[in-house]
Parts: C-alpha cells; sequence; structure tokens
C-alpha cells in the first residue's frame, strides 16, 4: 500500500496503524483467526469520501489506490493501477498505460474515463474543497495539468511547465469511481455547491462505497469497528494465479486510549501494537512467551513540534482568531527564539522517549537525501533557559515579582496549549512544555480534545494559541509536504488562510519569509538537477531554523509488535506495516 496514498490526509501528521482483536475473543475459534486481521484505532474515520478526508484516521489505504503506487521498503515507485507510463524528454507530458479489465468493487469497468473525471472534476475542481488539489497546482500561478485520453487504456497529463515531484503525487492521489459519483458532483444542495461534498460520509452505507484497492468495507458501527472485506474484483493476483489479498478480512476496531491498546495486545486479543517507548522495555522481555516480534523500522519520518497560531487575520464577523495582544508575542520572532531556548528536549529524548530517538532539527526527514545536517551547518538550538530569559528581557518583556513574565505592557504571558486526547506521550510532551515554559515565567494552560475536534479547529475555525503535534514529512520528494509549509497550503496551520466559502477570513498575510518559501518550493519543483534540488531543500531548511515557525522536538525510532503468526512483513518507518497489505499472510500460532 502506498506511503503516499496515507500522507495525503495529511497529512502533518503520522499514520500508524495497528492490529487488534474483535471484541468478544473468547468466541473466536482457529479458523476465524486464521482468516481475519484485527487492527485498531483511536478515531473514527471522518468520512467514507477520499477527497474531503483530512483525517489521518482512515479507511482510503485499504480501499483505494492511484495511478502508481510507493514502495515502503526501496521508496521506488510501482505500478499500481497503471502497470506502466513514461516521460517525455522535455519533462511536460506523462502517460500512464492502465491495466488490462481493471473493475471497480461493483464489477463495473474501470477505465481511462474514471481518470479524467477523478482528476477533471474532483481535484480540479475549485468547487470542491478538496486538500488534494494542492499537490497538482504547478507553478507561481497555480496552473493544472491538462488531461487528454489517447485510447481506451492510455492517458497523458501535460504539465504547463516541469514538474518533477508529479509522477510521485500520482501515488497520493486515489482514483475514484464515475459511474457513481458523477451526478454528485453535477448536482448542487441547498446552497449551491456540489452535493458531492456531502456525499460518502461516515453515516453512508457501506455497500454504496465504491472502490478499486484490496479491501472494500463490509460494516461500520460507529465507536466500536470497521469490518472489511476481500474486494473480489481487486486487480492483483500472484505468480502462481491466485486472487489476492491474501487475508480475508481486516477488522479495525476503534479504541480511544491508547493504553488500552496495550492491555489488549498483551492480553492477547491483539495481533500487532505500534510500540512506544515507555512499554518497549516490557514488550521486549514478552516477545517468545506473547509469540510476537518487535519491529524496528528506524527513525520515523514525520516531525513533532510545538507552534504557535501566527494567524494574524479575523473571521468574516471581524472577529481575531487569536488575541491581538497573544498575537503580537507569537509574531515576535525573538519571542519565538526564546521558546526555542527554553524546550528541554534532552529531557524529553530520556524522560518520555526512554532515549529511543534523535533530536529534531529540520522539517527534512532525515533518510531523506535533502535532509541538511547541523554538521553541514543548520542552525539548531540547545537548551539554555538563561538565554531564553534574556532574549526576553532584550525584547521588551520583564518579570514581576514572583518571576512571572510580562510584556512591556504589563500583561501576563499566558496561553493555552492545545493537543490531541487520543496519545498518552504526545501529551506528556505538552506536559513538560508547560513545564518548561513556566521554568522562564511563563504560564500555560492544557486543553486537550479529541483529534477530529482539534483538526477542526487548526484547518477551519482557526480558534487555538499553541500546540503541539506530529506531521509525516517527505523521504524522497519534500513538495509532498508543500501543503504544511507554503503559506497557500491546505495544512499551512500556523497561518493558515482560506479559500472556502464557508469559512471566509479577512486581513490573512504571509509573511516575507513564508513568500520566499513559496519560491524555494516552485523552483525546486521545477528543476531536475538533484545537487541544484539539494541545494535548494537547503536553502528552505535554513530559513525554517532562523524564523521557526515550528520547533522540533524528538524523532522516535517507529517500532511495530506483530504477532509471528501474520507472515510477509516489510516492515519499515516509511511505509509502516500495512503498505504492501496484500501480500500479507495469516498462519497458525505455534506453539
Amino acid at each position: 500500500m502506498s506511503r503516499s496514498l496515507r500522507l495525503a490526509v495529511v497529512l502533518v501528521l503520522s499514520f500508524c496503524f495497528t492490529i487488534f482483536a474483535a471484541c468478544r475473543p473468547q468466541l473466536w475459534d482457529t479458523e476465524i483467526k486464521t482468516s481475519q486481521l484485527s487492527l485498531v484505532t483511536p478515531s473514527d474515520p471522518a468520512t467514507f469520501n477520499y477527497a474531503m478526508n483530512t483525517s489521518p484516521y482512515s479507511v482510503f489505504p485499504f480501499i483505494y489506490q492511484g495511478l502508481v503506487k510507493e514502495n515502503g521498503i526501496t521508496n521506488k515507485l510501482e505500478p499500481a493501477l497503471a502497470e506502466s507510463w513514461t516521460v517525455s524528454e522535455d519533462r511536460l507530458k506523462i502517460t500512464f498505460m492502465l491495466r488490462d479489465k481493471l473493475k471497480w468493487s461493483d464489477g463495473k469497468p474501470l477505465t481511462v474515463d474514471d481518470v479524467m473525471f477523478t482528476y477533471n472534476d474532483i481535484y480540479f475542481n475549485e468547487k470542491i474543497p478538496t486538500i488534494y488539489r494542492d499537490f497538482l497546482r504547478i507553478g507561481n500561478k497555480d496552473i493544472f495539468p491538462s488531461i487528454q485520453k489517447l485510447d481506451e487504456r492510455r492517458i497523458e497529463f501535460t504539465l504547463p511547465e516541469p514538474f518533477t515531484p508529479f509522477l510521485r503525487k500520482s501515488a497520493s492521489l486515489a482514483i475514484l469511481p464515475a459511474h457513481a459519483l458523477r451526478n454528485s458532483v453535477l448536482s448542487n444542495d441547498a446552497n449551491g455547491n456540489p452535493q458531492f461534498i456531502s456525499t460518502w460520509g461516515a453515516d453512508t452505507s457501506p455497500e454504496k462505497i465504491i472502490v478499486n484497492g484490496a479491501y472494500q468495507i463490509e460494516s461500520y458501527t460507529p465507536s466500536e469497528r470497521v469490518i472489511f472485506k476481500r474486494n473480489p474484483y481487486y486487480w492483483r493476483k500472484d505468480a502462481q494465479g491466485q486472487q489476492m489479498p491474501y487475508i480475508k478480512n481486516i477488522v479495525w476496531q476503534i479504541i480511544p486510549s491508547t493504553d488500552n491498546h496495550l492491555l489488549r495486545f498483551r492480553s492477547g486479543e491483539l495481533d500487532s501494537l505500534s510500540v512506544k517507548p515507555e512499554t518497549f522495555a516490557l514488550l521486549k522481555r514478552e516477545e517468545k512467551r506473547g509469540k510476537f516480534t518487535i519491529h524496528n523500522g528506524g527513525l520515523k519520518t514525520g516531525i513533532s513540534f510545538v507552534t504557535f497560531n501566527l494567524n494574524q487575520a479575523s473571521s468574516s464577523q471581524g472577529k481575531p482568531f487569536v488575541n491581538p495582544i497573544k498575537s503580537r508575542w507569537f509574531n515576535n520572532l525573538a519571542f519565538r527564539r526564546a521558546i526555542a531556548y527554553a524546550i528541554d528536549r534532552k529531557r524529553m529524548k530520556t524522560n518520555i522517549y526512554r532515549g529511543i530517538g534523535e533530536l529534531q532539527h529540520s522539517p527534512i526527514a532525515e533518510q531523506s537525501p535533502y535532509y541538511l545536517s547541523p554538521e553541514q551547518g543548520l542552525k539548531t538550538y540547545s537548551y539554555n533557559p538563561q538565554q531564553a530569559r534574556k532574549i526576553l528581557t532584550e525584547a521588551g518583556f520583564k518579570y514581576n515579582s514572583q518571576q512571572q513574565l510580562l510584556d512591556k505592557d504589563g500583561n501576563s504571558v499566558k496561553f493555552n496549549i492545545l493537543v490531541k486526547s487520543e496519545d498518552q506521550s504526545r501529551i506528556a510532551l505538552a506536559v513538560q512544555v508547560q513545564e518548561d515554559l513556566n521554568n522562564i515565567g511563563i504560564q500555560t494552560d492544557l486543553q486537550t480534545l479529541s483529534f477530529n475536534t482539534v483538526l477542526q479547529k487548526i484547518l477551519a475555525k482557526r480558534d487555538w494559541e499553541c500546540y503541539v503535534g506530529n506531521f509525516e514529512a517527505g523521504v524522497v520528494e519534500p513538495n509532498e509536504v508543500a501543503l504544511f509549509w507554503t503559506s497557500n497550503g491546505s495544512f499551512h496551520m500556523f497561518n493558515k488562510n482560506s479559500k472556502s466559502k464557508k469559512y471566509t477570513i479577512t486581513g490573512w498575510k504571509a509573511t516575507e519569509w513564508e513568500k520566499e518559501i513559496d519560491e524555494l518550493f516552485q523552483e525546486a519543483a521545477k528543476e531536475a538537477d538533484e545537487s541544484k534540488r539539494k541545494q535548494i531543500y537547503g536553502e528552505f531548511q535554513q530559513i525554517v531554523a532562523e524564523q521557526l515557525p515550528v520547533f522540533f522536538l524528538v524523532n522516535p525510532i517507529s517500532l511495530q509488535a506483530v504477532r509471528n503468526r501474520v507472515e510477509n512483513i516489510e516492515y519499515s518507518a516509511v511505509g509502516g506495516l500495512l503498505w504492501n497489505i496484500d501480500e500479507l499472510r495469516l498462519g497458525r500460532e505455534e506453539g
């Protein structure tokens, strides 16, 4: 399963699926267990509409594919719905050849017309507010590729200028069924918006969701589970002609607490578990008895960070998203520099991550060929609360008799720290940030909410102050996360613009350094020379280090415990456990 397909929704964030057991395991017999894989998620899926999704807790890695996919071990692009592709010498035309006799899960033919519909009517449709449009904007004029049907199996994309990331972006974009969705795109609701926007919500009957991936949705019980069944029309067969995927059913239980995930796994109910640093030693001792193996995928590719809401805009009613007094603090570079020195990341690594990880410094993953290391000149910040205090006082802040920080006008420096409730380690990070900031006189309150609510606050309402979060970074192609770093990106959370009619805003502006980042991403996208692209992305990393829109924390090692009965595992931090889900098999547990 393509890593990039999981990235698109996202999103930031990190996509981590872990295997779980269905309820009432005492009723399971050996036959059921050997035909069913069980997974766990901390949150309900927000929607069954791929184009409208913004949550990492989604069903889409199971049920959809794009034209190409990304190998989770080698990072190389491989055929998916398209069996081959060619790129013209001028890099302006990419031609895909679809596999012969592709079908949707309802048995209807999957054709070039579906590809045309997906791109022209959904991704390029300005009336549909999908984050995936960001993946396809080319150049500083935001022009999209044009598409031409060459014949019943070939489709040609023509780019307005060279766009090196295009092929890899194709792995991030699912192909959707025209016969099932075209009418919803062409019809409008009472507000004049395409009905597609509200089509295939999480309340839609699963049998109506038409897919092309390895699995289709069999049933969904809110707050309990999603059950997937093998798609009988999935295109892939093995060398012996056997229909894939091998596993008949997947059950994805919805359990908000990660502590309960651990309990279920240790009791034998779960097939797999994402191993947290605080539980690694315990689980390592239990590997043999528990009949599981902990797989080491290397450093995670995402970023864990703290960020402030730098947005100086107001809602359509004229209300500022951020209190103007606090906004002045957050937009003061000296204030942000002080915060960078105030956070004790080594203590985080030792206490929260148990030493299983490395300090982060860059928005690009260390595995990337474009990574700029501190040894190569990347600016870094070591824990130094004395330096933080010095910077603050030089910038006009002051301390009262209780050593509480005040701004130059006498306002107490106090704000909320937003964090999602489903991840205890994330909450632990937020608690330490709170402690570290208190050490330099800053008062904070934790605001712990469900992740879907957090996403609404950050991406739509914009009514937050400080956030402790995570976002998945690009490994091979940094442009994959342009939606986070470019000023008009859908996930540009620290200064979120709006093109939505539903959430209109006034007074938004991009800073000069944000505009510089925009230009660098555009320049890198056009450049084919790898050494020049490395230099361009190096400049981007330096700007982030200097301007500090986010404060990077710790990059943990990706660890996954998997029962030994699960076969054909090729685990990596890049691809996760499920990137080759159609190749996984279930055997009988050995004594």
